[in-house]
């Protein structure tokens, strides 16, 4: 069980600070605030922490200081792992909450993904998450995509 409460602190370390840089941070902010204003803790005050640690985050990530980025997720990590801990419901609470944040924004903050490519390329490219029933003509060898023969870039 242990192992499992820390992949759910984990986990919701890294939405509440991929919020961060979000323009649903004010949203998420409340709905984290409150999470954890229920079990105990002053809403305001957290706020104004949750708050800071934003200005810390976007200000390792002016720097592209990872450490500094990191050093934000641990700290709400650990957070969430001894809420977790001392009271258990707050699990499934947790996880609900995850689940709106994903569902009202239709991704996973923190998860971007930047693909380049590089070199000749002679043929077509599809980056992309989920693809159905893709056909390609490609045209005979050696021409470029069905057209006229190409030469290599010079």
């Amino acid at each position: 069980m242990e192992a499992e409460l820390a992949a759910l602190a984990a986990s919701g370390a890294t939405a509440l600070v991929g919020h961060m840089v979000e323009e649903s941070w004010t949203q998420v902010r409340g709905r984290v605030a409150r999470f954890f204003g229920r079990r105990g803790g002053a809403e305001p005050p957290l706020e104004g922490e949750l708050d800071e640690s934003r200005e810390d985050l976007l200000a390792a990530r002016d720097a592209e200081d990872v450490e500094a980025a990191a050093d934000v997720e641990a700290q709400w990590r650990a957070r969430m792992r001894r809420t977790l801990r001392a009271d258990p419901a707050a699990a499934d609470e947790l996880r609900s909450l995850l689940a709106e944040l994903e569902r009202d924004t239709g991704t996973i903050p923190g998860r971007e993904v930047h693909n380049t490519i590089t070199g000749d390329v002679h043929g077509p490219v599809v980056q992309g998450r989920t693809f159905h029933g893709l056909t390609f003509h490609t045209g005979a060898p050696g021409t470029a995509f069905g057209g006229a023969a190409s030469e290599p870039p010079r």
